[in-house]
């Protein structure tokens, strides 16, 4: 049976407290598992950001937050992990119901790599140099140099609504071990748990350092992209709207990065182990129910093991379970919103009008006590060739293009012909063939034998129109930072300053 929710108002939260909108007008959230209503938010405007941004300005020109050592930024940054930890249930209840991500992915899988991302920032920012002293120098001059890392100022983060959480500490996260304050745009549809978050560790941050205003990205992201308050922009969503932040933040030269679309591509060697290959591939693209920018959507098969590997997919795609997400047992959730789902279902259809075999699912699936979810079966297809377009948009849900080929040369042409290149794999018994594989592949990302292997301490991001810039780790710290080099001399005479004579020539 479908759980209920209270429904609930989410007013926006500014300057440490929460905050009405100055319109008095508020958006339905609706839960993606059964299309109800659960939650009312506010649809912010221009003023709104204006006051957020201000908050946040006020916060780091005239605040403590920016001036604080590493270590004291470490400390907060553990109390966070810890308060993420604490609230684990609450917080994960909110995405599921806002989502449609299942209770046991994001309870196993998200809210523990959020805690685990604060904690590893805390250590890392204990030995990151922030402050560097170049060595002395006696020519032309003696003089000293010293180059340091400061904060950025105030960072607008525009998150994306298919893991609301995680993404939204891919960039909290980093900003605030760099010291910056921030504004929040969470996305529309999927914003619930992110006030709830904020609300929560901004018990253990000073006034203004977090901030969030919820609305219309055409509204409220541009708002801030062109505000000349904001110093940086870190936007994760779609390459289209990618491109139109990038040129409105121009405006203003902030600083701007980027994690957009993604279309993997795993490329299935002769010697691979295909059970593996099977179990893996499909957690690859199934994961979130396909509902993610590095899913693994191209399935590149040699041609010896296609008919072979394509059975043992249908097989495993034809046992997944779909349902409540709430439920414990549940693999594959609903897609996030109704416009979402079609959009899935007229990729499909543009397959069958190009030729391609939808060889298991394609349909839309109706879940008892969910009827007016929007769920779509896991999806197979073949005979599919890299210009078609399952093969070279992404389409963001449980679709799986399988590509054949027959040599390796052939499988990297393939990979590579993309404009995304955010991920890709090889799966393949010959390790040492598969890591020269990877060299070849122009992706930020390259997992071999497996899929989703991200590390909190590595680095993601893509190639191409994929984005630019890296998170998670110490080089997701960078992209917070300024660089400012200050330089002292100690000559004292004037007769010995030596550049000195190619202005002033009494001294020449």
């Amino acid at each position: 049976m479908m759980s209920e929710y209270k429904l609930t108002r989410y007013p926006l939260f500014i300057n440490g407290a929460l905050t009405h909108p100055t319109h008095e007008q508020y958006i339905e959230v609706i839960n993606p598992a059964n299309g109800k209503v659960i939650a009312e938010v506010a649809n912010g405007c221009e003023v709104d950001v204006d006051k957020a941004v201000a908050a946040a300005r006020t916060c780091f020109d005239q605040g403590d937050w920016p001036n604080t050592t590493p270590d004291e930024r470490s400390k907060v940054l553990y109390k966070i992990a810890n308060l993420i930890i604490a609230n684990a249930h609450e917080l994960a209840a909110l995405e599921v119901a806002c989502s449609g991500g299942t209770i046991s992915r994001i309870k196993g899988l998200d809210i523990p790599a959020v805690a685990d991302l604060f904690m590893k920032l805390a250590e890392e920012i204990k030995t990151f140099q922030f402050v560097e002293n170049l060595p002395l120098t006696p020519l032309p001059e003696p003089l000293h140099s010293q180059v340091r890392k400061e904060p950025i100022g105030v960072c607008g983060l525009i998150t994306a609504w298919n893991f609301p959480l995680l993404l939204l500490a891919m960039k909290v996260a980093p900003a605030l071990a760099a010291g910056n304050t921030v504004v929040v745009k969470p996305a529309t549809t999927t914003p619930t748990s992110t006030l709830r978050f904020i609300e929560i560790i901004s018990t253990v941050l000073p006034d203004g350092v977090v901030n969030v205003v919820t609305g219309p990205g055409q509204r409220i992201g541009e708002a801030l992209c062109e505000h000349q308050d904001v110093d940086k922009i870190s936007f994760t969503g779609s390459t289209r709207v990618g491109i139109a932040v990038q040129q409105m933040a121009a405006k203003t030269l902030k600083r701007v990065t980027l994690e957009l679309g993604g279309k993997g591509a795993a490329i299935v060697m002769p010697d691979a182990d295909l059970e593996r290959t099977a179990y893996g591939a499909l957690f690859g693209v199934y994961l979130n129910s396909g509902q993610a920018c590095e899913s693994g959507t191209r399935l590149l098969v040699h041609e010896s093991i296609h008919d072979e590997l394509v059975d043992q997919l249908i097989a495993l795609s034809n046992d997944m379970v779909i349902g409540d997400p709430m439920d414990p047992g549940v693999a594959m959730g609903p897609m996030t919103t109704a416009a979402h789902c079609q959009s899935v279902l007229d990729y499909i259809e543009s397959a069958r009008e190009q030729g391609a075999t939808i060889a298991c699912g394609g349909e839309r699936v109706e879940v008892a006590g969910c009827e007016e979810g929007f769920y779509i079966q896991p999806t197979i297809i073949t005979n599919v060739t890299n210009n078609m377009k399952v093969a070279q948009e992404e389409i963001f849900g449980p679709v799986l293009s399988i590509i054949k080929f027959s040599t390796t040369e052939q499988a990297i042409e393939i990979a590579n012909d993309n404009i995304y290149g955010l991920s890709a794999g090889i799966w393949s018994e010959d390790v040492v063939q598969a890591q020269g594989i990877a060299q070849k592949l122009r992706a930020g990302s390259i997992w071999i034998n497996d899929w989703h292997m991200m590390r909190t301490d590595g680095a993601f991001g893509g190639y191409k129109q994929s984005g630019y810039g890296r998170e998670f780790g110490k080089y997701s710290l960078t992209s917070y930072l300024e660089t400012k080099t200050i330089t002292t001399s100690f000559e004292h005479d004037k007769e010995k300053k030596t550049f000195h004579k190619f202005v002033h020539k009494t001294l020449a």
